[in-house]
């Protein structure tokens, strides 16, 4: 895979206008409308398979299962993909799933979420706390990860899971979405600097999300939980992530609640570096599978 250097990172995003979904209101309400008239294809690059194997299953949503071909897995991991809650998974995040399978030498369960207009955040966490459950039944320890929308989607997993009594060994959550209500106000201090995010889009993406919970909901907004009782979290950050305020405020609570929370903050990197082809997000995926090894 091609490596990009660091530094172009931004202005690629920026040429590409990446943030077209979040920068304004319409921009979003046009995406979900695109969405919506035409779905996105979802299933793994054909390359993938070189590396592990690969199975899908329905239970109800589309769940792949990738299993490394060159040694015997241990214990599992469910990887929720992330997309603002309205795009599908794309290569990137494929082969990072697939890097996870091979060097933490374990099962990853990859589910095809329903997203905004058809998918809500109680149908999400429900689903993806119901395959948890059965990875736990099938393979052993299983931890939980996450990207973005998907990294909200997995800590409100992970407090679900807490509430049954199932303490999970690991949660890493990759620039994760905490609060859709956007009101942290350091936000418009980092907004300048984000080639990528915008409250204006994220705000009506949230609002289509929430489906009939307040926003302040724990399966909306997991930063309003009680955080007590959670297992370990790993958290990434880049200082150019409007999401990157409220990480902070998660360590705080975290720290507070006597949760074991490690901030990885990589100045200067933007939203979801470590699934990116750089050579930070190289060295940040190599130490998520480290730490998810059993």
């Amino acid at each position: 895979m091609l490596t990009v250097p660091d530094a172009l990172v931004p202005v690629i995003l920026r040429a590409m206008r990446a943030n077209r979904t979040f920068v304004t209101a319409d921009g979003a309400r046009r995406r979900i409308r695109e969405r919506q008239l035409r779905p996105q294809p979802f299933g793994p690059p054909p390359r993938l398979s070189r590396t592990v194997r690969i199975e899908v299953a329905h239970d109800p949503w589309p769940v792949y299962t990738l299993t490394p071909r060159s040694i015997e897995p241990a214990g599992g991991v469910v990887y929720v993909h992330g997309g603002g809650w309205v795009n599908q998974i794309v290569g990137l995040q494929w082969r990072f799933a697939a890097q996870l399978a091979v060097e933490a030498r374990t099962t990853v369960s990859v589910p095809i979420y329903p997203l905004v207009p058809f998918g809500t955040a109680a149908d999400a966490v429900d689903g993806v706390a119901r395959l948890v459950r059965s990875s736990i039944a099938r393979f052993g320890r299983t931890a939980l990860v996450g990207d973005s929308a998907g990294g909200q989607i997995a800590l409100s997993t992970a407090l679900a899971l807490r509430d049954e009594g199932i303490a999970l060994p690991r949660t890493v959550l990759i620039s994760p979405a905490l609060d859709l209500t956007w009101s942290n106000p350091r936000i418009p201090i980092v907004q300048p600097t984000d080639p990528w995010l915008a409250t204006p889009g994220g705000v009506v993406l949230a609002e289509a999300w929430r489906g009939g919970l307040s926003l302040r909901d724990p399966a909306v907004s997991p930063l309003f939980a009680d955080l007590r009782g959670l297992g370990p979290i790993s958290l990434y950050t880049g200082t150019r992530d409007v999401l990157n305020p409220d990480a902070h405020l998660l360590a705080t609570r975290a720290q507070e609640a006597g949760v074991d929370l490690e901030i990885l903050e990589a100045p200067g990197q933007v939203h979801v570096y470590p699934i990116l082809p750089t050579r930070t997000g190289d060295r940040a995926r190599h130490r998520i599978a480290a730490s998810l090894r059993v």
